[in-house]
């Protein structure tokens, strides 16, 4: 049982090695590629996975694992900042879908309920293929792009209620025996839950989770978490994939939720391709074989309908016609998570037989056609925006109302907030430079996000937290952190996601200075040296070496990453000491007398300079030092004089000082 198992994991792996290279090099998403080694491997194909109904177990999980990122990446602050365009498109495109899809399977025939579960399927879009394609395309600033990751978002987040609405839609609740009265008193129960126990109970429970600094107990009480929250809703009546939804939503109210969700997308990641492959597992291909012309027709359709809904939402959200037609080409395919709802509707039989065959080959042809349709999408829009068409239609509905993003770019990422980085936060606070930390101290992100600091709880060795940092965007990384394999790794990862961002890293030990170099940083700055330079410049400052030379010296030195103090320059400066440069000269002090003769009399009325060959440097006068004093200086009983000059003339200059004979 186990080898069985083993062995169909094997098969799904080495198979989408092969698929996934192939999508690749065929410029086609990396979904289509996890939906077609499904197809391959399933027992409508050559029937290699033994045993499916395992394969579906982590199928579900992956979509768990699935819902709680998608959870985690928002909170009910950010719902309340949407922007109402972002709203209104949402809701527009979501309402004009579904009524779309709806007629049209009541106009096929379809009951009720299965229409209207139907056009619930269509209204989403892919989140994944689309947000991929506008990324390689460089479109993510423009306003179409922001549109349809507008309308994306509002997308992600209704599939929960749509999930919520699916035995209501059934009937099942009545034929369980259970009110739709009751089952809303339960997930208002819940929901109000939400806000409890993602303001008192999980920061509290992170907090002292993340003191320890044990990346294996985060990661155990993350998924734990996760886990707990949705066997809760699940017993309540509701799905797992709510409940992992509502966990998300808890967790990412606190600091944490950023190395969580870093902490868990590599899980996610494989998982949810075992529920992509499970969808592909499911797709009869014999069944696609004796109806390609059929289904082919029906997903030109289900592209036409959805490009012309959407396109309508952003359009009336207040979108010029021309960016409202791309964004809705755009999002004119069937989204990853119709399937999962769709996979909601099976035990209720609201998908069945034929219908759910023929709508998991119609959302796989539109999902392989969307990069093709947003390449297209732009010369298609011209072309229509070239109709003899009123103004105001091709200006937009409300033009006025359009938002511009407001990313945060050309900012300094501190990572580490020990003395260096708070000293470097504070001087790019001064000089108004924007900057965001990223640390691993709970203690430290609670107390000065308390104070205002842009700080974040993450470890920046993993991707997804230099991500939320706009690492892309970013023009500098400063790495301050005493932990030199973490600082290679961010590093490297650093590089890697900006090419042309400016990296300095403070390092303990020079001997990391090449390897961090050879990794990427701009500047390695090792405390070993730095506290050598530190050293010489004060010792050779001692022995009267002019400042600029030093000065000089210090900065070729680390202008060539401090190879100077590996391989010193034959040329030595010109040093001395005191006795070898100026032998026939002392420097001492001595007090004046109280009611001592000279009281009240000036620097220049004693003329010590010229008639004794004696040079005055400082007075001490009750602890405050007077450097170099005027000639108008007068001097008061119990001032301490510093004096520099022949021996037997600072004698002289004692005497006559204290008894005011020479």
């Amino acid at each position: 049982m186990h080898a069985s198992l083993l062995n169909d994991i094997l098969i799904i792996l080495l198979l989408s090695v092969v698929v996934l290279y192939l999508c690749q090099r065929m410029r086609l998403p990396i979904i289509v590629g996890f939906l077609l080694t499904g197809v391959i491997a399933g027992p409508h194909g050559f029937g290699l996975v033994r045993e499916p109904a395992t394969v579906q177990t982590l199928a579900e999980a992956g979509v768990v694992l699935l819902l709680f990122t998608i959870g985690l990446e928002f909170s009910f602050r950010r719902l309340l900042q949407i922007r109402k365009t972002v709203l209104l498109g949402g809701s527009l495109q979501i309402a004009l879908t579904a009524l779309a899809g709806f007629a049209t399977a009541k106009f096929f025939g379809f009951r009720f309920n299965e229409a209207l579960f139907a056009g619930f399927l269509l209204s989403l879009s892919s989140t994944a293929i689309v947000m991929k394609t506008l990324q390689e395309r460089a479109e993510m600033e423009t306003p179409q792009g922001n549109a349809a990751l507008g309308i994306l978002v509002f997308q992600d987040i209704a599939v929960v209620p749509m999930m919520l609405m699916v035995p209501l839609i059934a009937g099942a609740a009545r034929d369980e025996g259970v009110s739709p009265a009751l089952l809303a008193v339960k997930i208002v129960g819940i929901v109000a839950l939400v806000p409890l126990l993602s303001r008192v109970l999980v920061p509290r429970i992170f907090f002292g989770i993340a003191k320890t600094r044990s990346r294996e107990l985060f990661l155990i009480t993350t998924i734990s978490l996760c886990m707990a929250i949705a066997w809760l809703t699940h017993e309540a009546g509701l799905s797992l994939a709510v409940g992992s939804f509502l966990a998300g939503l808890i967790i990412s109210e606190s600091e944490y939720s950023h190395q969580a969700l870093g902490d868990i997308l590599p899980f996610r990641d494989v998982f949810t391709s075992f529920f992509f492959v499970s969808i592909g597992m499911l797709l009869d291909a014999g069944f696609f074989l004796r109806h390609p012309l059929l289904l082919v027709a029906a997903a030109l359709l289900i592209l036409i309908l959805k490009a012309a809904t959407a396109g309508a939402a952003s359009f009336l959200s207040g979108l010029p016609l021309r960016s409202a037609l791309i964004a809705g080409i755009a999002l004119s395919q069937v989204g990853e998570f119709s399937f999962i709802l769709s996979q909601a509707g099976v035990p209720y039989g609201l998908v069945s037989g034929p219908f759910y065959q023929a709508f998991l080959a119609v959302s796989i042809l539109t999902m392989m056609a969307t990069p093709s349709l947003i390449g297209m999408a732009p010369a298609v829009a011209n072309a229509l925006s070239r109709l003899p068409l009123p103004g105001r239609l091709k200006q937009g509905m409300a033009p006025e109302q359009r938002e511009k993003a407001t990313p945060r770019e050309n900012h300094l990422i501190i990572v580490g907030f020990g003395l260096n980085g708070k000293n470097l936060a504070r001087a790019a606070r001064i000089a108004g430079i924007p900057y965001t930390i990223l640390e691993m101290n709970p203690s430290a992100v609670r107390s000065e996000r308390a104070k205002g600091e842009p700080i974040f709880y993450g470890d920046a060795t993993q991707e997804a937290i230099l991500l939320h940092a706009d690492i892309r965007r970013a023009r500098s990384l400063v790495v301050v952190i005493n932990d030199p394999a973490a600082t290679r790794r961010i590093t490297e990862l650093a590089r890697r996601l900006n090419p042309r961002i400016y990296i300095l890293v403070r390092t303990r030990f020079a001997s990391e200075m090449n390897a961090l170099i050879a990794l990427g940083a701009n500047n390695v700055i090792p405390e070993e040296f730095e506290t050598s330079v530190e050293i010489f410049s004060r010792v050779l400052a001692k022995y009267f070496i002019p400042k600029e030379e030093i000065e000089k010296m210090i900065s070729d030195i680390r202008s060539d990453g401090y190879e100077m103090l590996r391989t010193l320059s034959p040329n030595a400066l010109p040093s001395c000491t005191m006795e070898s440069c100026l032998p026939d000269l002392e420097i001492a002090s001595f007090r004046i007398g109280e009611g001592a003769a000279v009281a009240g009399r000036t620097l220049q009325e004693t003329q010590m300079r010229k008639r004794y060959g004696v040079t005055l440097l400082a007075i001490n006068r009750r602890g405050q030092v007077l450097s170099n004093p005027a000639a108008n200086q007068e001097f008061a009983g119990g001032d301490i004089l510093f004096v520099v000059g022949d021996a037997k003339d600072i004698q002289r200059v004692k005497r006559f000082f204290s008894t005011g004979e020479e």
